[in-house]
């Protein structure tokens, strides 16, 4: 029996960054090797598996129970994003953690420090698996993915275990915003879903932020410094004073629970001409249509004083929060919490600050909350999770389908 720290350092062993500049699907094709790990793993384990052409990993755990019992999934994406590097990830483990600062012995002097982050000192006595300060370490959502075979392994171990149809997703592109765009749900064949991709243990959502992205391009006029009165027009100034204009306490490091944000994530140029890109977000429907009214009013209004086609920008939605098309069906969160009380696990019901593949397959017609894999600080170099954790989210994973077949 492989164990589940086992695969978990096995899978961030993987590189599977994602590409947010490739076209193709999946993004990047180092994200196969990982995939291909997994159908291979899978069909080993007796698990009919399929990986289509645009990177989907696809299973069936047949029902071995009598009666009409829905069809759950669980559902983990293989990528990690492109924040950080994913190559070459040298996991620490430190057992029986004791409260205190965690040297990250790739860069000396980098320390995970509860002074810092005391989300540490709720998992002393527990085995904390952190990065070396190098890499990010791929818990994102690598974790949900050991989490799940760990499951399915149990499930093939021990027949006697009564249960439904089991369905099992890996996905790529998640962190792109791209990861289950061609997922084919008929094909899938779940009547209810869950991602396994939250954060501290006992996490569950099924609210997220609608998204969208706004790329502004702006047109500069470029003419020698020293004759340059009356005549030059900076670009990069300009896209200064565009983020000027947004609100200011609408940034994320200002905003929490349920308020939304504009978030400036890139801005490359010269005097001639930029290109700034943000993210918008907000968990109500209306505010965020007027955070993109905002945006365009904002470029209108750089355009009227300089010029049009001064600014140029291009905004275009990329997901909805799946409140809407998950509260119809609740027993999947009210199945959820019981799940989590059976593994002796707190439930905390929170809206994701964030998207998740359930936001998008919610809306394709799967309701797909999302539950804890056990991670915290995502996308960087102190990201850690407690093995602890790992174990809890995959007894929270049997429960569920053990509740199912009820």
């Amino acid at each position: 029996m492989i164990s589940i720290l086992d695969r978990f350092l096995r899978y961030v062993a993987v590189d599977t960054q994602s590409n947010e500049e490739s076209e193709s699907q999946p993004s990047a094709e180092k994200e196969l090797v990982l995939l291909q790990m997994l159908r291979d793993e899978l069909m080993a384990m007796g698990v009919e598996a399929t990986l289509d052409e645009y990177g989907y990993v696809m299973a069936t755990i047949p029902s071995n129970v009598e009666g009409d019992v829905p069809a759950v999934g669980f559902i983990a994406h293989v990528d990690t994003a492109p924040d950080a590097s994913g190559a070459g990830v040298k996991p620490q483990i430190i057992k029986d953690y004791d409260g205190g600062a965690i040297a990250l012995e790739g860069v000396p002097g980098l320390k995970l420090d509860p002074a810092d982050f005391p989300e540490l000192l709720a998992h002393k006595g527990e085995t904390i698996i952190t990065t070396d300060g190098t890499t990010l370490l791929g818990a994102d959502d690598k974790a949900g993915v050991a989490e799940i075979m760990d499951a399915v392994q149990y499930i093939v171990e021990h027949p006697e275990f009564k249960h439904g149809t089991i369905k099992i997703g890996f996905t790529p592109d998640e962190e792109i915003g791209r990861g289950v765009v061609k997922f084919d749900v008929s094909r899938f064949g779940a009547d209810y879903a869950y991602t396994m991709d939250g954060g501290e243990v006992g996490e569950l959502e099924f609210e997220n932020f609608n998204a969208a992205s706004a790329v502004v391009h702006i047109q500069g006029r470029n003419v020698h410094p020293g004759y340059a009165k009356g005549k030059m027009l900076n670009a990069i100034l300009i896209g200064q004073e565009l983020t000027a204009l947004l609100p200011v306490g609408q940034r994320p490091e200002l905003t929490q629970d349920y308020e939304g944000f504009f978030h400036i994530i890139g801005f490359k140029g010269t005097v001639e001409e930029a290109t700034l890109t943000w993210i918008i977000r907000d968990h109500d429907r209306a505010e965020f249509e007027r955070k993109k009214v905002v945006m365009r009013e904002c470029c209108d209004f750089i355009n009227a004083k300089y010029g049009t086609g001064t600014v140029s920008p291009v905004i275009k939605d990329q997901y909805y929060n799946m409140r809407e098309m998950v509260e119809p069906h609740y027993h999947v969160v009210e199945k959820a919490v019981k799940a989590m009380e059976m593994a002796g696990v707190k439930p905390h019901i929170q809206p994701i600050r964030g998207g998740t593949d359930g936001a998008n397959l919610s809306f394709k017609g799967l309701p797909c909350p999302n539950i804890f894999a056990g991670g915290l600080n995502f996308h960087g170099k102190f990201e850690w999770i407690p093995l602890e954790s790992m174990e809890k989210a995959s007894a929270v994973i049997l429960n569920l389908i053990r509740l199912y077949a009820e």
